[in-house]
């Protein structure tokens, strides 16, 4: 390729725009390549001194000057390129995504390879589209609706609690984890190695069950929790009665589910002693309206479920010394939808349920 050896010049601002480029810390290396050649020729270096001082071909440096001569700084840009032309029409993507939309005939939900026979086309390219349309056969989810006739009041009721408390009083948070085992695992727990994760035998030795009684302070976060023998109303009443030694001549407000314990004759009795004490009832099949469920899923994922206890005494030890560490640095969780919110929600869910869409 011959030399272009015209005298070369850039416009002031090209130039500004070429200098912004080099201070850029993200700009590529090829481009900042062709803003310094084209700077650097503009400054009236020739060809070949601009080739040496880049380290790159006089006809690479000719090349850029000349495309910037016919197209400006754009043309310094390296351009999109066509590419192969797609092979999967738009016809047999669509039929790949309604084929996964319905239930297969021998079986419950498709795999990649069963619907790239079915369809035609590769597994690979099946895993593609499920990708884009955010497809997962594999998973499914549970649900349940709340057939509780007083839902909408108890919602209010509760929401209410969490985001606009009562003065002066303190909203609580109780429910218990009933029959944790005290699991005694047969061999020693092998230790996580790289590329290895940390192993346990499946069986075990089971050294009795215990019931924690916990109440998660929404305000603040802290937890307050005791290990029983038995989760009945008696359990249940000493609860209650541990809370109110600690919590002295204070307004209560207790959030509990529809568990039979909380509404045993003899807790309406000690309740009716106790003015300061108000319950508050989940609907029916709404637990998840108890913001201490989802604290209890933490003790259990984080100190119950991968454990190994020798004794029932050494597994409520290892519950209560979570509970102390965790009030240590307690957080809160911050409830934040409205009940409006949530009855919108659960509308378009049951619509989208009834109309099977």
């Amino acid at each position: 390729m011959l030399l272009d050896m015209a005298r070369f010049e850039v416009r002031e601002t090209d130039r500004k725009t070429l200098e912004s480029w080099l201070r850029m810390p993200s700009l590529s290396q090829e481009l900042g390549l062709r803003a310094r050649a084209v700077l650097a020729s503009a400054e009236g270096e020739t060809v070949r001194a601009v080739a040496g001082r880049l380290k790159v071909s006089p006809n690479t440096v000719a090349v850029w000057r000349r495309r910037y001569r016919e197209g400006g700084v754009n043309a310094l840009r390296t351009k999109a390129r066509a590419g192969r032309p797609p092979k999967l029409t738009r016809a047999k993507e669509q039929a790949v995504v309604a084929t996964t939309l319905r239930t297969p005939k021998t079986a419950t939900h498709w795999s990649t390879r069963r619907l790239a026979r079915e369809v035609g086309v590769p597994s690979a390219t099946v895993h593609r589209i499920w990708q884009k349309y955010g497809l997962q056969p594999h998973r499914v989810q549970t649900f349940k609706f709340s057939t509780d006739p007083e839902f909408t009041t108890k919602l209010a009721d509760i929401v209410g609690l969490y985001l606009d408390p009562p003065a002066r009083a303190i909203v609580l948070c109780v429910d218990e984890k009933s029959q944790i085992q005290a699991l005694n695992r047969t061999q020693p727990l092998l230790p996580m190695r790289p590329g290895l994760p940390a192993r346990m035998t499946h069986d075990y030795l089971r050294h009795g069950t215990t019931s924690l009684f916990a109440a998660l302070e929404v305000a603040s976060g802290k937890v307050h929790g005791r290990c029983y023998p038995r989760h009945t109303h008696i359990e249940f009443i000493n609860f209650l009665q541990f809370l109110a030694k600690r919590y002295r001549r204070r307004e209560l407000h207790l959030i509990c589910d529809n568990y039979a314990t909380h509404k045993h004759p003899k807790v309406r009795e000690w309740l009716q002693l106790h003015s300061n004490f108000h319950l508050h009832f989940t609907p029916t099949s709404a637990s998840w309206l108890n913001l201490v469920e989802r604290w209890l899923a933490l003790i259990t994922t984080q100190a119950i479920r991968r454990g190994t206890f020798e004794s029932l005494k050494r597994l409520e030890s290892a519950i209560l010394r979570y509970i102390e560490h965790w009030n240590e640095n307690p957080r809160p969780f911050r409830w934040t939808k409205s009940a409006s919110d949530i009855q919108r929600s659960l509308e378009t869910v049951t619509a989208i349920y009834e109309t099977g869409h």
